[in-house]
Order: structure tokens, then sequence, then C-alpha cells
């Protein structure tokens, strides 16, 4: 008896310990940001329900830099993950950008109705191209900020207007319109307003208000130009060796946060939409004719994109063909 417990012990002793994983993510938002906070508070309940097992570091504020340079982090395991918006992820999963086709929707309604089909499909896109997303959460609409009234494409075209530095999906978006737009990193932005090197902008109300860049345009175009979403994306890799246990968790508790954070930026920005008219920014209602004709160029440069393959024809076909049974209701 005494052989089979020291055996026994011995077997224990030899087994390896079980590591704790710091999950290391980085995100643009600054401290005290309610998004940060909220994923603060998600990682204290997994460290909690885990009992250390899994704990996360956050770097808040873009100190990790944009997108591409958070992924080659990633890779070189520097980070585990991100939250981050979900054209940074196109090189591993095109279809991701299907909700961000040019003009796609008219208003939020309409987002909720293709969401509620699709949002499954793409969320599991993401882990089949390893990385392991926990639901969609929105960005809100992105609408043109301008010094002059842009009620048509050839005002747009005419103005020297901003889009992010790496991202390659929206320069082809305005590519694909005729525009020529001036690549800049978010930290240039309002120095370049102020400077008059550019003097239009394509943003969700929440940033152009939050980092300034309204109080330098003075009109915006009411026709919603992207639906913008981001994600928090953790490598594949990085979730090797956690027990099915503890993923479960990590998966149930990121899925809660994620569909909260989702729900507070839907009323953040159409608070932001309001207070844009009491900041003194002038809202340019379309007609029905200058809405149509902008959505037809719209559709013209949709096709441009599936011929350069961002994203595939079938499914950009369903949302669509899901977005004429609503209209049509």
């Amino acid at each position: 008896m005494r052989l089979l417990k020291f055996l026994f012990a011995a077997t224990l002793l030899s087994l390896p310990l079980a590591q704790a994983k710091v999950l290391k993510i980085s995100t643009e938002y600054p401290d005290g940001n309610a998004v940060l906070n909220e994923l603060r508070d998600a990682g204290k309940r997994i460290e909690a329900m885990t009992e250390g097992r899994i704990s996360f570091k956050f770097y808040p504020g873009g100190v990790m830099g944009d997108g591409v340079a958070v992924q080659r982090k990633i890779r070189i395991g520097q980070l585990h993950g991100a939250f981050i918006h979900s054209g940074a992820l196109a090189s591993s999963y095109p279809n991701s950008q299907v909700l961000n086709a040019p003009l796609l929707f008219r208003n939020f309604d309409e987002v909720d109705y293709i969401r509620a089909t699709f949002d499954a499909e793409l969320n599991q896109g993401f882990i089949d191209s390893d990385w392991h997303t926990f639901g969609l959460i929105e960005g809100g609409f992105a609408y043109a900020l301008t010094n002059v009234p842009a009620k048509d494409l050839d005002t747009l075209r005419e103005q020297k207007l901003w889009l992010p530095a790496n991202d390659p999906f929206s320069e082809k978006i305005a590519k694909a319109f005729g525009i020529n737009p001036i690549a800049l990193n978010i930290g240039d932005v309002l120095t370049a307003l102020q400077t008059g090197a550019i003097n239009a902008i394509v943003a969700p109300p929440v940033g152009a208000i939050t980092l300034q860049w309204y109080s330098k345009t003075q009109y915006l175009t009411d026709a919603p130009f992207m639906y913008t979403y981001g994600v928090v994306a953790i490598a594949e890799k990085a979730l090797k060796g956690i027990a099915d246990n503890d993923l479960a968790i990590l998966t149930k508790e990121l899925t809660i946060s994620s569909d909260k954070l989702d729900q507070i930026a839907r009323a953040d920005n159409l608070k932001a939409f309001e207070a844009l008219s009491s900041l003194g920014i002038e809202i340019q209602t379309l007609s029905e004719e200058s809405r149509m004709a902008l959505e037809s160029e719209a559709d013209k440069a949709t096709e441009k994109l599936i011929e350069s393959g961002e994203f595939e024809q079938d499914l950009y076909n369903r949302v669509t063909a899901k977005l004429a049974e609503y209209r049509n209701q």
C-alpha cells in the first residue's frame, strides 16, 4: 500500500503544472473610456472564474500601433489579440467586409434585419480564419463631413477627402467612386483639417465628436457612406493549452461583453448624430433623386470591389436579397 501511495504521489509530482495565461490585448480606446472599462471588467470576471488561470493585460490608446502593426505583433507573440475594426482582418477573412459595402444600408433598422441573419455566419468566418471572436460590435455609420454642401458625388470628388492610412478597403471604395483620398493616421487628422491639407472626412459621428474633427467642418451629408463594426479578436494559437472549461468561460464572458458594447455603440452613435446639429453642423438631407443616384454609383463601386476579390459575390447576393426582402415588406 505504501508503495502504491508513493507511486501515485510521484506521478502527480511529475505532471506539468498548469501555467497561468496572460492574454495581451491591444485597443485604440483610451484609458477611462467606457469600452475599455467593460473589457477590463470582463477580464476580471474571467480571471476570478478561472481562479487566475486566465488573466488579461490591455494596451490602450493605440500604443501598439495601427491594425497592421498590431497583427504583426500578434504573429510574433508580442500580443495575443485586439479590439479591432473588421477591415483590419480582411487579409485573413475577406468576407468580413461585406457589411462595409458602400451605401449598402439606409438606416439602422435595415442593419438589424441583416445582422439577425448573418452575424453568426460572419463570426464563424473569423473563427475559421484562426481568429477567436465573440460577436460583432457596431462602430456605426460613417458619414461625409465637409466644408461645402455635398449632395452629389461630383462635389465629393472635388474635396480633399481623408481616409485612414493602412485601410486598403476604404481606399478601394474611394477609388471606385473616382475619389482620390488623402491617407493619414488618425492622430494627424485634426491638424490636417486645421491647416487645410484636408477639408472633408468620412467618419462615424461619435469619432467625429470625440476627436474634435467636427469643429473643422460645416456640413454632414445624410447618406450612410459605410457601416462599420469591430470585434474582440484573439489569435487561435494564443488559446492553445487552455482547458476546455476555461475556454468556455472566456468565450461566454467576452460574448456577453461584446453584446453589451454593441448596444452601447448604437445608443452613442444615435446621440452623437443628433448632437452634431447642436454643435453647428448642418445636416444635408438628400432628395430621393440624389439618393438613388448615389446608390447607383455605389452599386458600380461594389461590383469593382467584388471583381478585385474584396468579398464573395454569393455572400453579397444573399445579403442584398435579404435586404430587398425587408424593403418590400
